[in-house]
């Protein structure tokens, strides 16, 4: 067991609000990807027609370029110790440098800081590593093993259960235990891809047989994904304290949802194909260190159940939660012809959302001696705000369907229709210190095959 919570290790030099970069692009006041934050992604120049691909590698985000590891490991002096960590990422191996554990991502942190900072005696080196985004093409982060969604917003939880359960939303394990189950990752894609409409097994409530058909009702779910770094061996329990040393970064997360094959299908063992159709990811992953300086204290309101004492500590409750500005958007068919960007649905933020901190899911997944491995991932669930219009999925701002929501543009929707893409969207800012975010994590509703 470490002798202090990996949460509760304050702000060092690299994130220092003053500190700018020789990148230019990294200086404007609205990037997602100033030097405080320094995210990593898998990428590769896109191809021309005909070309062969390139292999794919692990880059940084810095303004509107990606610092390609590949390039910069060859034409840049590095301390020995940082070359060593740099190598499996200039394969484009991220989980290898994920299971290198906290000592070596901040060892590679504070490097990249350092030489990307302005008046850098090695960034004249690296001018040539640079990659623009606009050129570049993402895969998933790395190989994602085993798949894992919480239930984490009581929010959520308490207007979904109202749709079903108006005398009684809240189920009497919610405030107790993080819900979960085990989902499909082999249908994890990263932002960019469409997903098809899927079909599946629904039953109208006054019909008597099911049909096989399309899902009408098809969701969004605006989610965080939590990547797992080093694991931990079977009938190993990660404690609360500890768990944070286990979970590399974060990534905007949509867990697409057929609401129609849902209610069929769930009861009693969970969801199914409702669920497992497809999920999509952001392809850059924000580091725990870039996310130190939007921590806030974890709260219970006092007339609520306390945590048990494996998801509590006075250390997790000092600053085991995080504030993160949560969006989603949707361009429906008609609005990317017009050159519309889309339209914003909600906004939530992680610190009001959130009913279970990150550090308690990894505690509870564990605590029966469940093993989690590298690049396991974690869904949060539905991250729903409070407030009226701050659901997380269509399946609450429209209250199951009932209530269409009116677009800017004259169009309506309930549920999602063939060609919208649903964009999330992710920053934290805090008083005094640089704003960084998540960039875009984007998926197409495609038509089901025939």
């Amino acid at each position: 067991m470490s002798t202090a919570p990996a949460f509760v290790t304050g702000t060092d030099a690299t994130h220092d609000p003053a500190l700018r970069s020789w990148v230019a692009s990294a200086n404007a006041s609205d990037t997602d990807f100033p030097i405080q934050n320094l995210p990593y992604a898998r990428f590769r120049r896109r191809a021309a027609r005909g070309d062969e691909p390139e292999p794919w590698r692990v880059g940084v985000a810095i303004g509107d370029q990606v610092l390609d590891l590949r390039v910069a490991i060859e034409v840049c002096p590095w301390e020995p110790e940082v070359a060593e960590h740099l190598q499996p990422l200039a394969q484009g191996d991220l989980a290898a440098f994920m299971a290198a554990g906290l000592p070596a991502w901040r060892l590679v942190r504070a490097a990249l800081s350092e030489v990307l900072a302005e008046g850098s005696l090695r960034g004249p080196f690296l001018e040539d590593s640079l990659v623009p985004m606009a050129e570049v093409e993402y895969a998933l982060p790395c190989a994602i093993g085993d798949y894992t969604d919480f239930y984490a917003s009581i929010h959520h939880a308490t207007a979904v259960g109202r749709l079903f359960r108006p005398d009684n939303p809240l189920l009497p394990n919610y405030q107790w235990v993080p819900i979960g189950y085990h989902g499909r990752s082999s249908s994890i894609v990263v932002s960019g891809q469409g997903l098809r409409r899927p079909l599946g097994q629904i039953k109208a409530p006054d019909a008597t047989p099911p049909v096989l058909r399309e899902s009408r009702r098809v969701d969004f779910e605006l989610e965080l994904g939590a990547l797992i770094g080093p694991g931990n061996a079977l009938g190993e329990r990660i404690g609360i304290d500890d768990a944070e040393a286990h979970l590399f970064g974060l990534v905007l997360f949509n867990d697409w949802s057929a609401r129609d094959i849902q209610p069929w299908e769930y009861q009693p063992l969970g969801p199914f194909l409702s669920k497992n159709w497809g999920s999509t990811v952001s392809p850059w992953v924000v580091t725990m260190e870039a996310l130190a300086p939007f921590r806030v204290p974890f709260t219970r309101p006092a007339d609520h159940p306390q945590p048990l004492p494996y998801l509590d500590s006075a250390a997790h409750r000092a600053g085991g939660a995080l504030s993160i500005g949560l969006e989603t958007w949707l361009q429906t068919e008609r609005m990317r012809q017009a050159g519309s960007a889309g339209e914003r649905l909600m906004a939530s933020d992680t610190a009001e959302a959130a009913y279970w901190t990150l550090s308690q899911l990894i505690a509870h997944h564990t605590v029966n001696g469940c093993n989690l491995r590298t690049g396991d991932l974690l869904g949060s669930g539905t991250l729903s705000g409070p407030g009226p219009g701050q659901g997380g999925s269509l399946l609450e701002l429209s209250q199951g369907g009932k209530v269409p929501l009116q677009l800017a543009n004259g169009e309506t929707r309930t549920f999602l229709e063939d060609g919208d893409t649903v964009i999330l969207r992710g920053r934290c800012t805090a008083p005094g210190r640089r704003a960084i975010g998540f960039g875009e994590c984007r998926g197409t509703v495609l038509p089901a095959l025939g």
